[in-house]
């Protein structure tokens, strides 16, 4: 059955992280992520000091990788060591180094306060935690604790997206238990709601709206301007044109009087080169016969 299968990926999940948290204690080991590809199996581990993860020269990595293709029977495993960027607003991170400050004999009280210092300081929206064991010392009852500070959620689905990690710390005196939920800086609830940021939000929506529809006016004005122009240049072209042409064809005219004028001078000259050709011999004939009426008076005489 399909079950079974998914139940025994679980039960390889879990020892492998108590192995994993047994050999990575002191480089703060949080927790695992497994992808299964067709070529490899990747394993994501979540540590707070990757240098002592990975040994000198990437021996504790190869060494890790060798053992848990053999013990787990996981094939061609591939180990990765992603860094926490912020152990403090890690729950299990936090919870691992008080285990080992109580465990070597630090004050409760000391712990816890600095804890929740550290975790406030650091930006999270609420943190609670809670001691309960032998805390009054050699020969006390056993008694609980609780420090919180800020928001946390208790119940619903939104418990979620609280971060929450538990242990147990054993020194001299007697056991203690840790229980310790951070909300993260980043996490955001539904019912959740902030007035003025939703106010202010749309107040920048709307301001962002009247610019963009002066932005879009003002192009749309220029691109009319440019329009206007535009026109006014073509008017002025076509008006330049038409006075090229006017001026074309005066000058068109201006040559054919000339030339008509021209003509008619030519006409005129010949007409009286003509005449005046018409007149001289009238004259010569008029003296050809004075001459010749003088000889028949001067013949007649004698």
């Amino acid at each position: 059955m399909i079950e079974r299968t998914f139940i025994e990926q679980g039960m390889r999940k879990i020892q492998l992280e108590k192995y994993l948290k047994k050999e990575l204690d002191r480089a703060g080991f949080t927790g695992l992520d497994m992808v299964k590809t067709p070529l490899v199996t990747r394993i994501v581990l979540h540590v707070a000091r990757p240098g002592l993860a990975i040994g000198r020269g990437g021996q504790n990595i190869r060494q890790l990788t060798e053992e848990i293709g053999q013990k787990f029977g996981i094939e061609n495993p591939q180990i990765e060591i992603q860094d926490i960027k912020q152990p403090e607003l890690d729950a299990k991170a936090t919870v691992d180094k008080m285990v080992g400050l109580l465990e070597r004999g630090y004050s409760w009280r000391s712990v816890a306060f600095n804890t929740i210092r550290n975790i406030t300081e650091a930006g999270a929206q609420g943190v609670e935690l809670v001691l309960k064991g032998k805390l009054s010392g050699k020969g006390g009852r056993k008694r609980k604790q609780r420090i919180a500070q800020g928001y946390m959620k208790k119940v619903g689905n939104q418990v979620k997206l609280v971060d929450y990690a538990k242990a147990s710390a054993y020194p001299k005196a007697g056991a203690i238990g840790i229980k310790l939920s951070i909300i993260r800086p980043e996490t955001v609830f539904p019912d959740k709601v902030n007035i003025k940021e939703i106010i202010k939000s749309q107040q920048d929506k709307e301001k962002a709206e009247k610019e963009a529809q002066k932005e879009k006016e003002a192009a749309e004005e220029k691109e009319k301007a440019q329009e206007k122009k535009g026109s006014e240049n073509e008017a002025e072209e076509k008006a330049g044109k038409e006075q090229e042409k006017k001026k074309g064809n005066a000058e068109k005219k201006e040559e054919k009087k000339k030339h008509e004028g021209e003509e008619k001078t030519a006409s005129e000259k010949e007409a009286e080169e003509k005449k005046t050709e018409g007149k001289k011999p009238g004259k010569e004939e008029k003296e050809k016969k004075k001459e010749a009426v003088k000889k028949s008076g001067k013949e007649e005489k004698k």
